[in-house]
């Protein structure tokens, strides 16, 4: 394929229908194939393409990169790669892209941490269950009064880009911030504060570390016991740094007051109707979870596709040259 005329074909599982920039940047170096992110079709298709615009949909493991004979380069445009076998992709030689560390583009970004307290609102103003109630003209509002955030402590495990946004919106509510980092960091309006204390003194525990080996199941029996009891979890960070098993305990034991989630583990599974914690939710108000749309906005989505667009096409100019 070497040789300025090469024609690369290119495999998207993205919907581009609001980034026409993205769509004329690949498109510009070959042959662009959109395909719905299921991953028997993603499987069968895949062998036939250089480059991948891959939704954390469909999992790139083994059986992925054996039918990827072709592969040259694979852009995601996410911040997390827990949806891909990142030691396995480059041992094979082939390019990978994400943005976790492009931070001109994701400084710009603030949806996870206003999730976050959307999740946050969720459960302290009991909404889910009060909006149900009144669809139906049930306007019993004291069964559902909550409690207002002012006073309360918010705790925030990994004070980066995310847990720093969601710092300064518990300000704006006039909470007391206190957070926890591996590293020496620090922000206005927070205390920081080591592991143990944030776990008890949080009435709001929020989740903003990346996954690691170090993170996963961060948050187990051990930590969710030592949190105050009827506290609230927020997780916007990926699922598995919550020991789910542990968090449904604390949940049926009335232990924690509620969670909040935007992701569990096994996100790329067909079939997440089955998930205990998906079952819980639906006869449970202590539990909201919302299908990991924390960095679902318009600005978000389009902006980050774009740019990981214009990546793959710059990588392919470059192979092509």
């Amino acid at each position: 394929m070497a040789g300025t005329m090469a024609k690369w074909r290119i495999l998207n599982t993205l919907d581009l229908s609001g980034a026409l920039d993205a769509v004329a940047e690949l498109e510009a170096m070959g042959e662009l194939v959109s395909l719905p992110a299921e991953r028997a079709v993603v499987l069968d298709a895949v062998g036939g393409f250089d480059a991948y615009l891959a939704s954390a949909s469909v999992r790139i493991d083994e059986e992925f990169l054996a039918r990827a004979t072709r592969l040259r380069v694979i852009g995601s445009p996410s911040t997390g790669t827990d949806h891909m076998e990142v030691e396995a992709i480059r041992k094979r030689g082939i390019a990978l892209f994400d943005i976790a560390r492009e931070f001109d583009l994701i400084n710009s970004f603030s949806a996870t941490a206003e999730l976050a307290f959307g999740l946050i609102l969720s459960l302290a103003r009991h909404l889910p269950p009060a909006v149900a109630a009144a669809r139906e003209g049930d306007w019993a509002r004291e069964r559902f009064s909550g409690f207002q955030l002012l006073g309360k402590t918010l705790g925030i495990l990994g004070l980066g880009r995310l847990g720093t946004i969601s710092a300064r919106i518990g300000n704006g509510f006039a909470m007391r911030v206190i957070a926890h980092d591996i590293r020496p960091v620090e922000a206005p309006g927070v205390e920081t504060v080591d592991f143990d204390t944030l776990l008890r003194e949080a009435d709001i525990l929020s989740v903003h570390v990346h996954l690691t080996d170090r993170t996963r199941g961060m948050i187990g029996a051990a930590e969710l016991a030592r949190m105050k009891p009827g506290a609230l979890l927020i997780n916007t960070s990926r699922g598995a740094v919550v020991d789910e098993a542990a968090l449904l305990s604390a949940l049926e034991s009335g232990r924690l007051g509620g969670a909040g989630l935007d992701v569990i583990d096994g996100e790329w599974l067909d079939d997440k109707s089955g998930h205990p914690l998906i079952a819980h939710a639906k006869t449970h108000d202590n539990l909201v979870i919302t299908p990991h749309i924390g960095g679902a906005t318009t600005e978000s989505i389009y902006g980050a596709r774009i740019f990981m667009a214009r990546k793959l096409a710059d990588f392919l100019r470059a192979e092509a040259a």
